[in-house]
């Protein structure tokens, strides 16, 4: 067994895109623990969406046995972690089992939103952190430039920034000695009741669930009963293990060492993220601090197209959520759409993927509504309620206030871009709290906004804006009371449910006029007369028709009396009357990305 002294657990934390999976490809060809046949790009990155959309979603780990160069043979747990703000509560996980953290900077990018969000989180738990600064072999690097905004900006001492090329490996053997050298070995008595933190838990056919964990104190070997602090439940070790970078069985592990373990558990629920195990003969008197439990903060409604994909889409929701605990749903009925599951997800990217997911790994055939983040609402009766869903807002007469969340935005760009930048924060409803010039040209404007503002375009917009250079990151802070109405869609006097959207008061009459528009080009025309209407309340604020599509009845009556032709007219007449009365108006999946569209526009 390796000793404790000799282990150094760390990982890569960057902004996205800033060559964190590459840097770990790197790490793992020099160490020699991928052979050069099988060595491919983003080695760690099992799923096929990421390795197409070439970004990291779920934080992986491999154990890499190394000899430095005193000679000592090391044990280094690295763990790569995504970049995206969507996926922050992989990587506050992935810090809670380590001790230090390589800070991955791009050299001719310089510091990015996500590098200071990563930083600020990998601080919080006191590791220690070395700066390296990537991509130098590019014309643009500026490494010296860069090195001065990391100091502005973090404060985090640059004398001792490594330099490299992740790409081409140069200066990686140096990152590598600096992580055995600078990082500190883990702390914990061996011989103390077992204390494991499970940081990560996934669900596997064969084997149940794999709970990959952090031993904090003690040891664990194959064949121990262990139990789990939250549940009280006990089961047997049937497999012990470590990813290297496949899974490799161990006989035992003890403190300070990452690994995996299969115990027969049948479901995510009985190993939950952040719960501690220990031993069911010599129990540990308290756990570890866990994490905060993840909340989703943007829902959508997401339907089979044919009702009898009910049950398909049921068990494909199911099946993705043992991967994803961040992740939830419920069953809802929507008047228009018929049964399907109202869904959370940690932010738009996170919804994309999700439903991507669905599509290909389940050949579900989906109509997903528009995102809504979650509302506050204060009525009559002294009550507080949380609303995810704009058709479940109670009735205008039983609500005294409503309350929208709001984020602290923090957005990095040019100098040449500040001027779009406020302009775009200031159409958002922000409130502009500070605005600080780093080395080089580079500025850091922080807002706050409603995070129902962020949901739709912002995004988009903010890259077209500074022409792709400006990067953002965002956290919620609190509820704030707000003007917001409740827009419903009318078709043929039928509210549409599923369309409702809640809105700040002065943007509904603009916005109701051009979504009763979009639909009206998004719906195909009937036989029938077919009426789009926009309300808020009782008030009618937009208006739209689709004139019917005529049938020519009387192309088969030549000549004769008039009468006939006028009398084949009348019964058309009727007809169509009838029809609109009783027709239903088929929407397509148009309809609801032009809900998503029209704030574009």
């Amino acid at each position: 067994m390796i000793r404790q002294q000799n282990i150094r657990n760390f990982c890569i934390i960057a902004h996205i895109d800033h060559g964190k999976s590459t840097l770990a490809d790197r790490i793992l060809e020099i160490t020699g623990l991928v052979a050069g046949r099988d060595k491919r790009e983003q080695y760690l990155d099992r799923m096929e969406l990421e390795r197409e959309r070439g970004i990291t979603i779920k934080a992986q780990t491999v154990r890499i046995p190394y000899t430095g160069k005193d000679g000592r043979k090391y044990i280094l747990n690295l763990i790569d972690t995504p970049g995206h703000v969507d996926f922050n509560y992989e990587v506050s996980r992935s810090l809670a089992a380590c001790e230090g953290a390589l800070l991955v900077v791009d050299a001719s990018q310089g510091v990015e939103a996500q590098t200071l969000a990563n930083v600020y989180l990998a601080l919080e738990h006191n590791h220690e952190i070395i700066p390296v600064l990537n991509k130098i072999d590019l014309p643009s690097a500026n490494p010296e430039l860069v090195k001065k905004e990391i100091e502005e900006s973090i404060g985090l001492d640059c004398a001792q920034a490594l330099a490299v090329s992740a790409k081409s490996g140069l200066g990686v053997e140096a990152v590598i000695e600096a992580v055995v050298e600078r990082l500190p070995a883990p702390a914990g008595d061996p011989d103390a009741a077992l204390k494991a933190l499970i940081f990560d838990s996934w669900y596997d056919p064969y084997q149940g669930v794999v709970v990959l964990f952090r031993i904090m104190e003690g040891s664990l070997k194959k064949g121990d009963r262990i139990r789990l602090f939250s549940s009280g439940m006990e089961r047997e070790v049937l497999r012990l293990g470590a990813f290297s970078p496949e899974a490799v069985d161990i006989d035992a592990l003890s403190a300070g060492e990452v690994g995996f373990l299969c115990a027969n558990i049948k479901t995510l629920g009985e190993a939950r993220v952040g719960d501690t195990i220990t031993l069911s003969e010599n129990p540990a008197d308290t756990p570890v601090p866990g994490f905060k439990e993840v909340k989703p903060m943007v829902f959508c409604g997401l339907y089979p197209t044919e009702s009898e994909g009910y049950e398909q889409l049921k068990f494909a929701l199911e099946k993705l959520q043992l991967n994803d605990a961040a992740f939830s749903f419920e069953p809802e009925t929507s008047q228009a759409l018929g049964f399907g599951f109202r869904c959370g997800f940690l932010g738009l990217l996170h919804m994309e993927i999700v439903q991507e997911r669905l599509e290909r790994e389940f050949q579900a055939e989906l109509i997903a509504t528009a995102p809504s983040v979650v509302y506050k609402v204060a009525t009559s009766d002294n009550s507080t309620l949380f609303i995810d869903n704009p058709a479940k807002l109670p009735e205008a007469g039983r609500i005294t206030a409503l309350y929208e969340p709001f984020v602290r935005l923090d957005i990095h760009a040019p100098h040449e871009y500040v001027g779009n930048v406020l302009k775009l924060c200031e159409e958002k409803r922000g409130l502009q709290k500070d605005m600080r010039y780093l080395a080089g040209s580079r500025v850091i404007i922080t807002y706050e906004l409603p995070f129902a503002e962020i949901v739709f375009d912002f995004f988009d917009r903010l890259k077209s804006m500074t022409k792709g250079y400006a990067s953002m990151e965002y956290e919620i802070i609190d509820y704030r009371e707000s003007d917001l109405v409740k827009l419903d869609i009318w078709i043929n006097g039928d509210p549409v449910d599923a369309l409702a959207v809640i809105l700040h008061r002065e943007k509904a009459a603009r916005q109701g006029r051009a979504l009763a528009l979009k639909l009206k080009r998004a719906i195909p025309r009937q036989l029938f007369e077919v009426i789009i209407q926009a309300a808020i309340g009782t008030k009618v604020i937009a208006r739209e028709r689709n004139s019917p599509i005529g049938k020519n009845v009387t192309a088969k009556c030549y000549g004769g009396d008039i009468t006939r032709k006028r009398k084949l007219l009348e019964k058309q007449k009727e007809g169509k009357k009838r029809m609109k009365r009783m027709g239903n108006v088929e929407l397509p999946q148009e309809a609801f990305l032009a809900a998503l569209k029209v704030s574009e526009e």
